[in-house]
């Protein structure tokens, strides 16, 4: 079979495109037909080294697939060959990934794919949705009423923290730029601040009169002296990006405000929680509530230029449909 695939840790040029054997599942397993896949910043941690988590070589890339039940193990209940499924935890943890014509998927970590969703746009939000998924509801334990503030909320995560906030009945405050705004109040963000305001935190504090209860920062600049003094009491700050990042705790504010930092990776959540995440994501898709805002389709050839791309920063706001048929 054909897949995108790397010979050991290194930069995107590592990665290969080529023939490699089929994998057979174990009694456990499901193995998969790749309808479509995708390229997530993660994706690229992993293959760099920069998250360490046990491979195996030649490693398959890629964590996110829609694809087409092929065969079930004896132990893989609930799929038949010819359902619609999908998974977002391959590549990682001792896992081939999803960058080829077929993959092997846990049981655990497969599920369907509600009636009627494009596959494609399925496989764009899977890993967006479940990231805040696991920050509002895993992690913050987020309520109805409460204020959510998202920096950054048109890009692929934070749109999606946008839209399971106001699906869970909290009152969210955005940051986007001018021409990004319209865009985030239709996902149902109250206010949207423009993040190149000189006064942004005056507004933020005007926008959240009561202070933030969960404040999320997808962008990754984890300005900490600014998030705690924005916080309401008992208000929770959500970690999830900016590996580099190395802000100064403002400790006094922070522990007067009985305030909590959360940190999480996806590729650490337990197959529980990623299962959690997977009932509401299937439920969202099949309202129509979770749809990406760009699409573009390339082959599974082009994996390496998918790295580099999503690396140079050229792909923000924009999801790439890797597809393994366009390669026929």
């Amino acid at each position: 079979m054909r897949a995108a695939y790397i010979p050991e840790l290194g930069p995107a040029e590592e990665i290969r495109y080529g023939e490699l054997p089929e994998p057979r599942p174990s009694p456990t397993d499901v193995l998969v037909e790749v309808l479509c896949t995708t390229v997530n910043p993660v994706d690229t941690f992993v293959r760099s080294g920069l998250f360490r988590t046990p491979v195996p070589f030649p490693l398959v890339v890629s964590r996110d697939l829609v694809g087409t039940v092929v065969e079930a193990g004896p132990g893989a209940p609930g799929f038949a060959p010819g359902d619609l499924v999908w998974s977002n935890s391959l590549g990682h943890g001792g896992r081939q990934g999803a960058a080829a014509e077929r993959a092997v998927v846990p049981a655990d970590r497969l599920y369907h794919l509600p009636s009627g969703v494009d596959p494609e746009r399925a496989v764009a939000v899977l890993h967006p949705a479940a990231t805040a998924y696991l920050a509002l509801f895993t992690h913050a334990r987020v309520r109805p009423g409460e204020t959510v503030f998202v920096a950054g909320g048109a890009g692929n995560v934070g749109s999606a923290v946008v839209s399971l906030a106001v699906e869970a009945g909290a009152r969210v405050v955005a940051t986007a730029s001018a021409a990004d705004a319209a865009y985030v109040s239709g996902l149902g963000a109250a206010r949207v601040l423009d993040y190149r305001d000189r006064d942004l935190d005056e507004a933020v504090r005007a926008a959240c009169p009561d202070g933030i209860d969960v404040h999320v920062d997808t962008f990754g600049l984890n300005d900490l002296p600014t998030a705690v003094e924005q916080l309401a009491p008992r208000g929770r700050i959500v970690l999830l990006a900016g590996v580099g990042a190395r802000p100064t705790l403002p400790v006094g504010p922070f522990y007067m405000k009985d305030a909590s930092i959360l940190g999480f990776v996806i590729s650490h959540a337990t197959t529980d929680q990623l299962g959690a995440a997977a009932a509401e994501i299937n439920r969202l898709l099949g309202a129509g509530r979770l749809r990406p805002r760009y699409v573009e389709r390339v082959p599974l050839s082009a994996m390496a230029e998918a790295h580099l791309r999503l690396e140079k920063g050229e792909l923000r706001g924009r999801r790439l449909i890797v597809r393994p048929d366009l390669d026929r």
